[in-house]
């Protein structure tokens, strides 16, 4: 449970740089307005991150498909499937709107009216790229007290980097964010052919 506590975290920011928005500083809601609107015309998007972790992520709508840390997950707007490398296992579940809202860049996009407060910090350079900069605190104490996100000139997200309460820092640099990508829905569903020894655990009631 703890990895894939840590992988939710992981998509949590990388969502949260499309889809979390507050109500104070107007040149960051302009960014981020552009950032989830960029996301919601990009189509499929494949990305490929390293930093705190290194993996894949691929969206289509509703559905994604994460692969880090020795986890994957596959959501295809209904069903999660989570397959965990070192015990074999797939936990199959129907996560509540609730619980999307940490692993789903779509469900996220509708906490703009609260959540967070952002402040913008200016045009910023990481890794030899200009671009935006903005950082989210949460209204409410939480586990995680700041989330710095950098995006490009052209509103795609570049770096993340998650402070906790505890101190412990996560970090999301992007090296690749490919846009219409030719994604099938079954991209997004667990195929047990492909892992014939896995043991299904359903935690559906």
């Amino acid at each position: 449970m703890l990895k894939l506590k840590k992988i939710y975290l992981l998509v949590l920011a990388f969502c949260l740089s499309t889809g979390v928005f507050a109500q104070k500083d107007k040149q960051a809601r302009e960014v981020l307005d552009k950032t989830a609107a960029a996301m919601k015309n990009a189509g499929g998007i494949r990305a490929v991150f390293g930093g705190t972790s290194n993996g894949t992520l691929l969206l289509k709508g509703e559905q994604f498909y994460l692969n880090s840390g020795g986890v994957q997950s596959w959501f295809d707007g209904k069903t999660q499937w989570s397959y965990l490398e070192s015990s074999g296992e797939v936990n199959i579940s129907s996560p509540t709107p609730e619980e999307l809202q940490g692993i789903n860049p779509y469900s996220l996009l509708s906490l703009y009216k609260n959540g967070y407060n952002y402040k913008y910090t200016g045009v910023k350079k990481h890794n030899g790229k200009q671009g935006y900069e903005v950082i989210l605190t949460p209204e409410q104490e939480q586990n995680v007290t700041s989330i710095t996100l950098f995006v490009s000139k052209t509103y795609e997200p570049l770096y993340i980097k998650i402070l906790q309460s505890n101190k412990t820092v996560n970090e999301i640099i992007v090296s690749s964010y490919q846009t219409h990508q030719p994604l099938d829905d079954a991209s997004f569903r667990f195929d047990k052919r492909k892992y014939p020894d896995a043991e299904v655990i359903d935690l559906r009631n």
